[in-house]
């Protein structure tokens, strides 16, 4: 056992790298937290309307459509450690201001909006840079093992920060969670500072005169011409924006389906991040690059879970099937970005991770509305189990295609244990 928990937690032994998982831990909880001051802090200023609630979500999400391509061009020119401090202090200070004016009692409906615009433009220059700076914390052979920590960072904040803002919100109301989201962003700050540059892994990045050329459709030329980055994002595209809309459809599901209240929305959302949580971890032993059939392999497995989870008519076989699902989720995610990081070059790594970021993220704003409509008309067992079907057809079409791609043959084995394997493959 202290032999697995080592191998699990390797990157940890790397100085840098626990200084940037302890910074983003306290960070994301923090966050965390604030969605959900944020939201109810809505329903307050707008007498429980809906509407509001999607405009902060698009909000959000729109820069990320705007300008995650030009912060992956800005992490291919630039210290990655400068642009990661010069955005979490631009977030420091706006979650800083957004919290005087809810302790004042000055807050305004338009003031959450912007203040949701310009957290989400932050968002779009960090997660990319955040994404690709990685690399350079912990090298190529610690890669996956970090790539997973960083998932199970996330959903542990996930699991943790609306737990702890429900709490905090009954005992003390909204404004001291948004406080507590300005301080908590202070920890990556101060530990991207405590970073020793010697330690970097940059031995890779191309000359200066060189990265100041680098230009976005470079970036989207690279990937057009390597299909084993090309197919994971179209698949990402599609799943995360037909499936990866949970927040939504099970606040639907609890409500309009099982008639049931915000408690049981949070067992959803628990047993979802449950799930999630190991499928983090299941990934931190990996040491080489994920084959193209783990990839596939997970994400129909993700989609079968999710239609499955559409279908269910009960209330307690929803929960049960949401913590497969969101194993499946978080792993297909997980080895899908390790394919991409560990079979990209360094010179061009802040650009793809960038378009990895658009397809991850920016497709929410276009996917919510879709599937809100759906459930709106349909049902929210339909918007997900609709969801689930759209996912498993893109996967089974993605592994056609790689198998006729690469001349492989998909067999059944019934023995000694029921399984499908690839034959004759060189991938």
């Amino acid at each position: 056992m202290q032999a697995k928990l080592s191998t699990m937690f390797q990157s940890l032994q790397v100085r840098n790298y626990r200084l940037f998982a302890s910074g983003q831990l306290i960070k994301l909880i923090g966050v965390w937290m604030m969605f959900i001051a944020q939201d109810w802090l809505v329903l307050e200023l707008s007498d429980n309307s809906a509407t509001a609630l999607g405009v902060v979500t698009a909000c959000q999400f729109t820069p990320v459509l705007l300008l995650t391509l030009l912060s992956g061009r800005l992490a291919d020119r630039y210290d990655k450690r400068v642009l990661l401090f010069a955005a979490n202090t631009f977030w420091t200070v706006l979650a800083l201001g957004m919290s005087v004016l809810v302790l004042t009692d000055l807050v305004q409906l338009w003031h959450v909006f912007a203040f949701a615009a310009l957290l989400g433009t932050a968002n779009a220059v960090e997660t990319p840079v955040r994404q690709a700076f990685v690399s350079e914390l912990v090298g190529t052979s610690l890669l996956p093992n970090a790539l997973s920590l960083n998932a199970a960072v996330f959903n542990s904040a996930r699991i943790v920060g609306p737990a702890v803002a429900g709490l905090a919100i009954a005992a003390f109301d909204v404004g001291p969670v948004f406080l507590f989201t300005a301080l908590s962003s202070i920890a990556p700050l101060v530990n991207v500072v405590r970073m020793r540059t010697v330690d970097l892994h940059r031995d890779a990045l191309l000359p200066r005169d060189e990265r100041a050329s680098a230009r976005v459709v470079d970036g989207l030329r690279y990937v057009w011409r390597r299909p084993d980055l090309l197919m994971p994002m179209a698949m990402m595209s599609v799943i995360g924006m037909s499936l990866f809309n949970f927040q939504l459809t099970l606040a639907a599901l609890a409500k309009t389906v099982f008639h049931t209240g915000a408690a049981s929305f949070g067992l959803f959302s628990t047993a979802l991040a449950v799930g999630a949580l190991g499928g983090a971890l299941s990934g931190t032993g990996r040491r080489s690059r994920p084959s193209v059939w783990l990839v596939l392999g997970a994400a129909i497995a993700c989609a079968s879970f999710g239609t499955l989870v559409g279908l269910a008519s009960t209330y307690w076989l929803v929960v049960a099937l949401l913590v497969p699902t969101g194993f499946c989720m978080v792993f297909f995610a997980q080895a899908a970005n390790q394919r991409i990081q560990m079979g990209v070059d360094a010179a061009f790594r802040g650009r793809v991770m960038a378009l990895w970021v658009l397809v991850f993220l920016g497709t929410n704003p276009v996917g919510a509305p879709l599937i809100g409509w759906v459930a709106e008309h349909f049902g929210a067992g339909a918007s997900i189990w609709m969801g689930g079907l759209i996912s498993l057809a893109t996967a089974l079409i993605a592994l056609t295609w790689q198998l006729r791609h690469s001349g492989a043959r998909l067999r059944f084995r019934v023995l000694p244990m029921p399984r499908f394997y690839v034959t004759s493959t060189d991938c």
